[in-house]
């Protein structure tokens, strides 16, 4: 052993401090510090608002893609307080700026991390070269600059605010970041998404960095994930039958609630996008086995109890049903259990159970109350022609 091995001691470690830990690191917290990491930042930016209109709390969320390379995210909720500036309710702004959260909100199956870690603002204040934190509270405006994750100001009054309401506007620093575009139509894509898996959710993206003129896009889908299965035929081909079959249950067995809806469609690949807590899951998990199993369950069900199967006809597996069927399964859970670390698929034998008895009760019932929608689809998947 070296003598240099034998001298270390507790003054070689150092202990960074905020936000030094972060700049120092970036990758650790954003994944990258190319296109991937620059759009994560985004969306941590973007979460407080996304969550104030989840919660209720704002009716709209609007984020904007500066033709400077910056980004600002509002909401017109009642404004987040800065706690310096005399409001105490809850964790006041500044600490939302300047504190990470990990695994945030633990036990709060409505709250919709963004990200992976959903660690909030914090992590795109620290790697930012200026973020400006406003706030439109009680009939004032508040007006407060970071630089590079510290406060450079304290919270001013800035003057009567128009409405409620925060908005956060950051630069990302060019000295960390290696680039500063972004594709709108990935970012797009994410909060179409979250529309989608979020009933109401209403989220506007604009883009002012063409040279042509700016581009916008709205995402609100009152229907759910039905919308979600009725926006994915064009790549899935033709309907087989007309209706969407959806529902939404919560099971207190799960600690959560569910929210599926299917159909099948003339492509003969499988189409089911799983998602836990608005995040995809794209290794499946427990909630997409459980889909699987209850359509199995209800199709074999329906095919005996019609005499298209006989007593001693092999049972319809969930790999024989899942022919052309498309499907979107989203479970919001106070404790979602994954398995490793990147959250990609999810565990947990109870959602599984949970999942596969409420779509095996809702298909079997929706096979029963429609007969002529009920032979198409089971004439697909016995590649025979049924009469009702």
């Amino acid at each position: 052993m070296s003598d240099e091995a034998i001298g270390y001691d507790a003054s070689h470690i150092k202990v960074l401090e905020w936000p030094e830990t972060v700049r120092r690191r970036p990758g650790m917290y954003i994944g990258s510090t190319g296109e991937r990491g620059l759009r994560q930042l985004i969306l941590e930016v973007a979460d407080l608002a996304v969550n104030e209109a989840v919660s209720g709390r704002a009716g709209a969320v609007g984020v904007t893609l500066l033709a400077d390379g910056g980004v600002r995210v509002t909401d017109d909720g009642p404004g987040i307080p800065f706690a310096a500036a005399g409001d105490t309710e809850g964790p006041g702004l500044e600490a939302l700026l300047t504190q990470m959260s990990f695994g945030s909100r633990p036990g709060d199956r409505r709250a919709v991390p963004l990200t992976l870690f959903g660690l909030g603002p914090a992590v795109a204040n620290a790697l930012s070269s200026r973020l400006t934190a406003e706030v439109r509270r009680a009939g004032v405006r508040w007006v407060q600059e970071y630089a590079r994750g510290v406060a450079v100001t304290r919270p001013t009054a800035a003057g009567p605010a128009t409405g409620s309401g925060t908005t956060l506007t950051c630069r990302p620093d060019a000295g960390i970041f290696g680039t500063t575009e972004c594709s709108f139509a990935v970012l797009a894509e994410r909060f179409r998404e979250l529309a989608f898996l979020n009933r109401g959710l209403d989220i506007s993206l604009t883009d002012e960095r063409p040279a042509d003129g700016p581009q916008a896009a709205r995402f609100r889908f009152l229907g759910g994930v039905r919308d979600f299965v009725v926006s994915l035929p064009a790549r899935a081909g033709t309907p087989v039958h007309t209706d969407v079959i959806g529902f939404e249950r919560e099971d207190p067995r799960m600690a959560g609630t569910m929210e599926v809806a299917l159909r099948w469609c003339g492509s003969p690949e499988e189409r089911i996008r799983g998602f836990a807590n608005s995040v995809g899951t794209p290794h499946g998990g427990t909630h997409e086995a459980g889909l699987r199993e209850g359509v199995a369950a209800a199709l074999d069900a329906y095919a005996r109890g019609r005499g298209l199967l006989t007593a001693d006809a092999p049972g319809l597996d969930a790999g024989r049903v899942a022919e052309g069927l498309t499907a979107v399964v989203s479970v919001k859970l106070d404790d979602p259990r994954f398995v490793g670390a990147t959250h990609g698929e999810l565990g947990g034998a109870a959602v599984r159970a949970c999942v596969a008895e409420a779509v095996e009760e809702h298909l079997g019932a929706w096979l029963e109350e429609h007969p002529e929608q009920a032979t198409a689809v089971v004439g697909r998947i016995l590649g025979t022609d049924i009469l009702c």
